[in-house]
């Protein structure tokens, strides 16, 4: 019997799945390893865990499981235009801010047209472009990082969308304010720049760029931010974007109904509300990274300061230590698919969890 299967288009049979980190339970699974007995460092979530607020609003929000969530997100929205000084018209939730990495895409992006980003940037860059059949321009880094110059020189005529992040993740670099804002003005106005900003509440106050209130002097820039990473609701998927409200209207177009659930909502005006929370958990970080950063030169092992809640690591043999981290059961993240093949990529933790994982290397690298 001869069976017949639908074509997907081209495009999207090249592309190249994404791949998460390697969550405890399956390492625990493939390797025999009790799971409380392993350390996750991979994915750069909050090692502290959402806030008691936060769980509190959870808990709250289940007792209107059975309703549909508000599409509109009105609290959510009234939140953060109070926090933002901006309108609601302007804001754009998601289902975690890749969704509105989609969005951009899926909004102003024809197939055959191009976006332009940088190498060793978010993955979902490219993916998101492939997935609408577009054509990503990638270009080289400049000591690990945006080379914004040469961004501006790759924007083609049919160019409509290119990212810039803000720290870039993998490699924890940062693009000063004044830098970034004269990139954003240099770009034709009829493209529009994606600022991807989910690791801005780990900058100290003094180094963030005033992203949002640029909107005003530049339409087509688009903030994207998340709540997965310094309010700790990465399980949640609840992200957001900022920007002119005719993008906006746009995004909000090719946006699915009730894209972010009920729990994310309440947790987010709750994580918002709890300023403390975040101020506390860039402390921590910026403790983890010292910690990090005097244990790696105790090791002589080389690493890229970070302004994220991450550290890019050089090992060398990346496959081979990070296979030795992982039976002695501490997960980190391989980058080789972001072209750093002798690099892991390792989230903060909490110190007993960073000592654990240097612990753990120094055994790694005498193997």
């Amino acid at each position: 019997m001869n069976t017949v299967l639908p074509v997907a288009p081209e495009y999207v049979q090249h592309i190249a799945r994404y791949v998460p980190g390697k969550p405890t339970e399956e390492l625990a699974r493939e390797l025999h390893l009790d799971p409380a007995t392993i350390v996750k460092l991979a994915s750069n979530e909050n090692p502290r865990g959402a806030s008691p607020r936060v769980l509190a609003a959870i808990a709250a929000a289940a007792a209107e499981v059975t309703r549909y969530p508000d599409g509109y997100g009105f609290r959510l929205k009234e939140a953060l235009a109070r926090r933002l000084g901006v309108d609601q018209a302007q804001l754009v939730l998601g289902n975690g801010s890749n969704d509105i990495l989609e969005l951009a895409t899926q909004a102003f992006l024809r197939p055959g047209e191009t976006t332009v980003y940088s190498q060793h940037a978010f993955a979902v860059y490219p993916l998101a472009t492939q997935a609408r059949g577009g054509r990503g321009i990638e270009v080289p880094a400049r000591d690990l990082g945006h080379d914004l110059p040469a961004m501006r020189a790759a924007i083609l005529p049919d160019t409509r969308v290119v990212f810039v992040a803000n720290p870039n993740n993998p490699t924890g670099t940062f693009i000063s304010p004044p830098a970034l804002e004269a990139f954003i003005d240099s770009v034709p106005r009829e493209v529009l720049v994606v600022l991807d900003e989910a690791y801005n509440e780990y900058l100290e106050p003094a180094d963030r760029a005033d992203s949002v209130g640029w909107i005003a002097r530049y339409p087509h820039l688009a903030v994207c931010r998340s709540f997965s990473k310094a309010y700790g609701l990465a399980a949640l998927r609840i992200g957001y974007g900022v920007m002119h409200a005719s993008v906006a209207d746009m995004f909000n177009r090719v946006r699915q109904p009730f894209n972010v659930n009920s729990f994310a909502q309440a947790a987010a005006v709750a994580a918002l509300e709890d300023v403390g929370y975040v101020d506390e958990s860039r402390a921590l970080n910026r403790a983890g990274l010292a910690q990090l950063y005097s244990g790696l030169a105790a090791l002589g092992v080389a690493y890229v300061p970070s302004h994220g809640n991450f550290l890019l690591v050089r090992v060398g043999d990346a496959q081979r230590v990070n296979h030795s981290l992982l039976t002695q059961g501490v997960i980190v993240r391989p980058v080789a698919n972001y072209g750093l093949p002798e690099y892991l990529r390792v989230s903060v933790g909490l110190p007993e969890e960073n000592e654990r994982f240097l612990r753990a290397l120094e055994v790694a690298l005498a193997c």
